[in-house]
This record gives C-alpha cells, structure tokens and sequence, in this order.
C-alpha cells in the first residue's frame, strides 16, 4: 500500500511472518533483563562502522572527510526517547527494508522455537540470556524511527514502525539525515523511561560494550557537546595481563550474540613466520542455531583491525561453537573472498588457531575436571566429528574424548580410563551405538561383557556411528562394535565363574539351531550359538565384514543405502525357552512357529518391529493356544 502526501511517498509494508511472530513475543513476554537492547543497537552500529572501513579500502572517497568511525548516543528525558547514531555504512532503501523487514538468520528462529516451547519458567529469562538483534529495541520502545544514508548516496530513507505488525518507509531530506550512516530513534515505552538518564545508559554501556572497536560517545541532550565513554580500542590487541575477565567476558557477549559467561578463553599473539591475534571463546552453553546444518562458523577475520568478513573458515565444521575473531596483518587489506579461501597464510593461520583452541581444552581438562565436564556436554558430539574429518588431530581428539560407559555410572571415562582396566588380553575396546542410554543399557547384546567386568563404550550420538568407522586403533587396540561380527568372549570368564565357559551344547538344542538356521534362510545369513547373551533368549548382530547394525539403520533412513545385509540370528543356547523348543522335536510346526517368533523377539529387541505384523501375531495366537491347553 502507498500512502502520498504533498511532502513524500511513504510506503507500508507487513513484516515477515517471523518478524511478527517475535516481536508479538517481545510485547508480551517477561523479559529477565531488557538491558540486552542497547549492547544488539550498539554491536549493530560498531559492525556498520566496520563494514563502511572495508569499503573504503576500495573506495576511499566513501569516508568523505570523516575518516573517524563513531558511535553516538543521545539522550531526550524531556521526550522520552534515546537515540543510537553511527556514521557508518547506512543502508539504501532496499537494504533497509531487507535488514529491518525480514529475519535472516535461521538462530532467530531457532530462539523463537526455543521460546514458544518453554512459555513457562526458562523461557520468561530466555530473552535476557541470548540476544535477538535489532528487534530487541521493541522492547523498551513503542515506536522506532530509523533514518539512514548510506555511505556515498545523495538521498536518505526513513523507516518506521510500533512493532505491531507492519513498517512504513519513506524518503527524508538530506538535512534530517546524518551525513552517513544510521540514526535509530526509541520513543521509550512509560516503564522504560530510565533509558534516557545518563547513569542507567553509561551502566549499560560499560558493562557490555566497552570494547567494540569504535568509540562510543554520549550526549545528555540533543545538541548538547557530547563526551566520551569508550575509546574504541581493540580489546585483542591489548596484553593479557591488562585485561579483566568482566572484560573478557563482556566482549565475548558481543562477539557471540549470547548473554552467558564464556567457558574458556583463548588470547595470544603469534609471531614468527605469520602474525596475527587471536581471542576465541568456547561458550558456557550450546548457542540455539547449534545444530542447524547450514550453521557455519562464527569467527570473524580482521587485517589491521579492519573487519573482514565472518565467512572465512578459520577454523574446522568440528570447532564451529567457538566464537571471536583473528587480526593479521600478513593480508592485504584489499583482499577478496576468493583470495582468502585459497590463501596458504589463512591455511597456516587456521592450523595454529585450531591447534591453540584444541590444545586449551585439553589443559582445561587436565587442571579443572568439573569445567571441561561442561565444555564436553554442551560440545562432545562436535568435537567428535573432528574423529573421523581431521585425521591429522585424531588421536589427540580421542584422548580428549569422554564417554559414558557400562561401568561409568553418572560419570564420563576417557579411553585412557579404558585401557587402564580392560581384562588382560582383550585386544579391543568393545562399543555399542544407539539412540539413548536407556536403550543401550537394556541391550541384550550387552549381557555377556557385563557377566565378564568387560567395559563397553555406550554412545548415543549421531555422529558416533561414523568416526567409529574411521579410528583404527587407540594405543594398540582396534575398536570393536558389540553388535557386528563374533564377540569372541569365551576367553574370559564370567564374574561368578571360576574357568572359561565350555563351547559345547546339548545335541538336541545344537539339532534345533540347525533347524532354524534353515528355515530361517531367507530372514537371515546365518543362525548361531551366542556367548554374548546371558539372560535373553536371542538378539540380532550383522556380519564381521560391511556395516555396524546401527550404521546401516542411519544410511538406510537417509535413503543412501537401500537394503541392508541379512543379519545374524545369535541364539543362547542356555536360555530354558530354548531348550524347551528344542525338546520339540516331534511337533514341527510348533518349532516352525517358534523360529519365526524367536527372530521377530530379536528384531523387536533391537528397537525394530516384526517384519510381518499378521504372521507374528498369528504365530503368537498359535502358540499360546497350544501353552494354554
């Protein structure tokens, strides 16, 4: 729709879907700490004082003769309002209506979700701890005007809107726009009206954003001369020694886009061959875009302490929870997008940057447990695609790992753990992979380690079932799923038993797995006496060659493998059921029925369903029918 008047053309628009969904939220919510508005307004501008320095590079004639990035902040008591004003990069129409109308980043939504599905306790404070951009100002103000110039253009745009549902653009004379860059207007709601008093904006300001790299100023009125708070010094480019952790972690907030305490932070300067700071911060809790697959990495890449781009993989997909940002000075400050995917100084850059964040975990869990505990519950399955994706670090980062385990309790243990009290002569380091631990616990594949003190890895990610595939060995041992191939678990002796376990069996029971090892051909490759099982009857284990069970279920469910191999019927020869049914000898179709229900007990068991609904349930029917007479 387009309004006209004698003095412009203001155009109105409805936002995005998401857009309102979130700013609904933003009205009707309780908010743990509204404060979080101001330090999203300012890293907003900082980024545009940042981007309008790259530009320049190419194009210098764009900062005029106002080479000085700045940030200022005015305050209105007598009108209610605070203003945030950058001579940045500004925004044209287009882009004002791109940046301001829609929401880009699939986090956002992400936190929406999160926030939709915890209305109640967590998430009334979950706005306080993450931070929502732009839109958060909606928070504090019920209208907001943005006028903005963008660096080299003759005309300038005003944007407006009270959140409720749509926004108006329209053209402003270039007299009532900065001579560049972006002046944001909040007419502050009645409850927020501290927001304009210097002691509430200067509190904020120091807190979380003394150390973007743009001064910040302040003016207590409009038109009054306005006085410094922040000098704009690159907090990285100064010693550690000179550097709070408030600071640390104040910075982190604003790099991050997240309101927790960082859980380690990385700060050095590497000389030599190629210098260059890096300040990188593993966060205290999982980022709410964590686990989307379009996520990239979140370090941002300056020359000279001019920014960049935050695209340039400076480090691997398996750190991409780690945030902040390298400076060099070995790069052209021209330098392209393309120029920096193929440049060998961002190669060696990205090995020392990986190699110092790896190597700082690893102290963290040498000298304070309980902190890397943290770090690996919110990470471990990240860090674990470093498994099989960076064979260079492999064994570092399976040293590093932690796992629960069937004799782990609540705990983690580390394969040195393991190693340290495997049984004498076990050649490997047995695992099982499913989807929670609840499931694995109850395997009954597991039953014959747990009669013999053998330890089993229990793993429930993902990722688990692939790096696996990938890691040969761990200091001489060779990794072994529990559910593939021969267990080869005769060799020790169960806890309650005095010598290894005899590999005879009764010849009536030897007859009948013969018998359902040919009737059950066309289910399965082979049917076999188990020394994995203990209490169960049966379970289902594939063959020594080709894929883990649970492997095959993931490529099978994302269509990469069509059908899987026939798997292996393990029969307990010891199981009184079993030696009932091979009493059987002279009723065949009670052993017949008795085959096909004991493979549908095992697929049942191994979290599948019967392969044929109607002729397990008739099975059944015939069965306890015969029992019941």
């Amino acid at each position: 729709m387009t309004t006209t008047t004698a003095e412009n053309t203001a155009e109105s628009h409805v936002f995005e879907a998401d857009v309102a969904r979130l700013l609904h939220m933003m009205v009707h919510s309780v908010y743990s700490d509204k404060d979080v508005f101001l330090r999203e307004l300012i890293s907003n501008a900082a980024d545009a004082c940042e981007k309008l320095r790259y530009e320049a590079i190419a194009h210098p004639g764009l900062l005029a003769n106002d080479p000085d990035s700045r940030i200022l902040l005015t305050l209105d008591a007598d009108g209610s309002k605070l203003i945030v004003e950058d001579n940045g990069i500004g925004m044209s129409r287009d882009e004002m209506i791109e940046a301001l109308g829609t929401i880009a980043r699939s986090g956002t939504r992400a936190f929406m979700e999160r926030i939709e599905a915890n209305k109640q306790g967590e998430g009334a404070q979950l706005i306080g701890q993450f931070g929502v951009g732009f839109y958060s100002c909606f928070m504090v103000a019920d209208r907001v005007d943005v006028i903005s110039r963008r660096a080299g253009a003759e005309d300038a745009w005003l944007w407006s809107s009270d959140g409720k549902g749509g926004y108006s653009v329209a053209p402003v004379g270039v007299s009532e726009a900065p001579a560049r860059g972006t002046r944001i207007t909040l007419h502050l709601m009645e409850d927020a009206k501290n927001y304009a008093s210097r002691w509430s904006v200067e509190r904020i300001v120091k807190e979380q954003s003394g150390h973007v790299p743009v001064p910040i100023k302040i003016a207590e009125k409009p038109g009054e001369e306005a006085t410094q708070l922040t000098d704009g010094t690159a907090l990285w480019t100064k010693s550690k020694n000179d550097i709070t952790s408030e600071e640390y972690t104040d910075f982190y907030r604003g790099v991050s886009g997240q309101y927790d305490e960082p859980a380690l932070t990385v700060h050095f300067r590497a000389e030599g061959r190629h210098e260059y700071s890096a300040l990188a911060f593993v966060p205290g809790s999982q980022p709410f875009d964590l686990f989307d697959p379009d996520r990239k990495g979140r370090m941002k890449l300056y020359v000279k302490r001019v920014f960049i781009t935050d695209e340039a993989e400076l480090l691997p997909r398996y750190l991409r929870f780690v945030r902040g940002l390298v400076d060099t000075s070995d790069l052209p400050l021209n330098v392209s997008r393309e120029m920096i995917q193929e440049s060998p100084i961002l190669t060696a850059i990205r090995k020392g940057v990986t190699n110092r964040i790896i190597t700082a975990i690893e102290k963290q869990a040498e000298s304070d447990h309980d902190a890397f505990l943290k770090i690996w519950e919110n990470f471990g399955s990240l860090i674990k695609e470093g498994l099989y994706e960076d064979f260079e670090r492999r064994s570092q980062l399976l040293a590093l790992s932690r796992f629960r385990t069937t004799t782990s309790g609540d705990g983690y243990r580390s394969l040195a753990d393991y190693i340290r009290d495997a049984k004498e002569g076990q050649q490997s380091i047995y695992y099982l992979v499913g989807g929670s631990l609840e499931q694995l616990k109850a395997s009954p594949q597991l039953e014959g380690f747990r009669a013999r003190g053998i330890e089993v890895l229990l793993l429930t990610d993902s990722v688990d079932s692939f790096w696996v595939t990938n890691a040969p060995e761990f200091e001489g041992k060779s990794f072994k799923s529990i559910t593939q191939g021969s267990a080869d678990l005769a060799q020790f002796k169960k806890q309650d038993e005095d010598k290894p376990e005899s590999e005879s069996a009764p010849a009536e029971v030897q007859a009948f797995l013969d018998y359902a090892k040919q009737k059950l051909a066309d289910e399965v490759s082979d049917v076999r006496a188990s020394d994995r099982l203990v209490e169960s009857a049966v379970c289902l284990v594939a063959a020594e060659q080709g894929y883990d069970r649970q492997l095959e279920k993931i490529l099978q469910g994302a269509g990469r493998l069509q059908s899987g191999a026939k798997p292996i019927l393990e029969i307990n020869m010891d199981h009184p059921v079993v030696k009932a049914i091979a009493a059987k000898a002279d009723a065949p179709s009670l052993r017949d029925d008795a085959a096909f229900l004991l493979l549908d007990q095992a697929r049942v068991l191994d979290g599948d369903k019967p392969a044929d609904p109607r002729a397990f349930a008739e099975r059944l029917a015939r069965l306890m029918e015969k029992a019941l007479q």
